[in-house]
């Protein structure tokens, strides 16, 4: 481009934006990437050149970077000419880091990769000290969560915002589990909360475990799994105290086939009563406990039915009142079914435990089914009605997610 004698030069903003404005010749901005070189597994041939040169006078800088221990490399990074040409710099670090002698590069092979570790394997998730108590006469479990320690920190201040929920196994859903309250920013929280399972029975005793997890809660993400310890309820004694103090361990896999077929929805407590004067069979629905919450504030709006069957004229049917918002509901309701004794044994009574909602069909939460092709406690609590004419005898029955008229018993 040719220019007028004495008129000033004009620069295009691209080529100003192109100059370095440090005095000295003129030259191209560089990319950050280059006062960063990166190291791969091979050396690329523009830097395995500086490598295979025969040796150069002292004065020559490429030489002298590419011969220069690990200890001063650090010094020669600082230095205007490396800056200038980052591919002398590169050739340079890259010898060093081949040098058997560079502490640095031993010093970062050992040092571990924490991001490639599973943290559970090398950190401890602490320990947990709690107390169970059966209580048979009232069929409850009583479970005290004493305190933990040295939880793992799961937060960015390295500490955790810990609860304890327990479940009951199998058959874990959100109906059977149960929650303290959140202790925050401690790794060594002390809640001394008791929590009570309602409705358990010997059966339940001999083949339940409670799982018992430690988990962080988070505002804005999912609450994170701490550790957790599981106790087979058969350990225990009846209405003695047994203490715990264990070590947390990482999450055991769950078979979610088995669980969703033994889901739990709650329990129930149902009186049988055969009385001989008025031949009829008294059936008395008492109470729930720990029901599934069916609507979206976490309640339900329980009530329940029964029929007697086989049922030709269909007038077996009874219900109780809706109690509202509720997951322990309390009925305390009886009703009268008139048959003769002895086609007690033909007869089947069915419970089942639904959610009152306006303006749509109401929502199933669990069944159970009584009579003699029953099981376990059903077909017990079935036989001493029969055997004990004029007595009530009261049982807790768990509730599934299935109707009791496809059980298969």
């Amino acid at each position: 481009m040719t220019q007028r004698k004495g008129a000033k030069p004009t620069i295009s903003i691209q080529e100003h934006m192109a100059i370095d404005v440090c005095p000295g010749p003129i030259q191209p901005i560089k990319q950050i990437s280059d006062y960063f070189p990166r190291y791969p597994r091979g050396l690329p041939p523009a830097a395995a050149v500086p490598l295979q040169q025969p040796p150069q006078p002292a004065g020559h800088t490429g030489s002298q970077r590419s011969t220069l221990p690990a200890s001063s490399s650090s010094t020669a990074e600082n230095e205007r000419p490396s800056e200038d040409n980052p591919d002398r710099a590169f050739a340079g670090a890259s010898g060093s880091a081949t040098s058997s002698a560079s502490p640095q590069a031993t010093r970062r092979d050992e040092e571990p990769d924490v991001e490639a570790y599973d943290s559970d394997d090398s950190t401890t998730l602490g320990t947990l000290e709690f107390s169970l108590l059966y209580d048979q006469e009232n069929n409850a479990l009583h479970c005290t969560i004493n305190k933990a320690k040295g939880l793992k920190p799961m937060d960015h201040n390295g500490l955790s915002d810990p609860y304890v929920k327990l479940h009951l196994l199998p058959g874990a859903s959100k109906a059977n589990k149960l929650r303290t309250k959140t202790l925050h920013n401690t790794l060594n929280p002390v809640w001394s909360e008791t929590l009570t399972y309602y409705g358990i029975t010997d059966e339940d005793m001999v083949r339940k475990t409670l799982r018992i997890s430690v988990c962080d809660e988070d505002k804005f993400r999912h609450n994170e799994f701490i550790g957790e310890t599981r106790i087979p309820l058969k350990k225990l004694k009846p209405n003695q105290i047994k203490n715990f103090n264990n070590c947390l361990e990482k999450q055991l896999p769950v078979n979610k086939t088995e669980e969703k077929s033994l889901e739990e929805r709650g329990r129930i407590m149902i009186s049988l009563k055969y009385n001989t004067q008025k031949s009829c069979l008294v059936v008395g629905i008492i109470r729930c406990a720990h029901l599934a919450a069916m609507d979206a504030n976490g309640f339900s709006d329980p009530y329940v039915k029964t029929y007697l069957k086989p049922d030709e004229n269909k007038k077996s049917k009874h219900k109780t009142a809706v109690k509202k918002k509720t997951l322990n509901p309390e009925f305390n309701e009886e009703f009268c079914y008139d048959i003769k004794y002895a086609d007690l044994t033909k007869k089947t009574l069915e419970v089942t435990v639904w959610d009152y909602d306006i303006g749509k069909s109401n929502d199933f939460i669990g069944g159970v089914s009584l009579g003699i092709n029953a099981n376990g406690e059903r077909l017990k609590h079935w036989f001493d009605c029969l055997k004990n004419k004029d007595k009530k005898i009261e049982r807790w029955h768990t509730l599934t997610n299935e109707l009791p008229g496809s059980l298969n018993d």
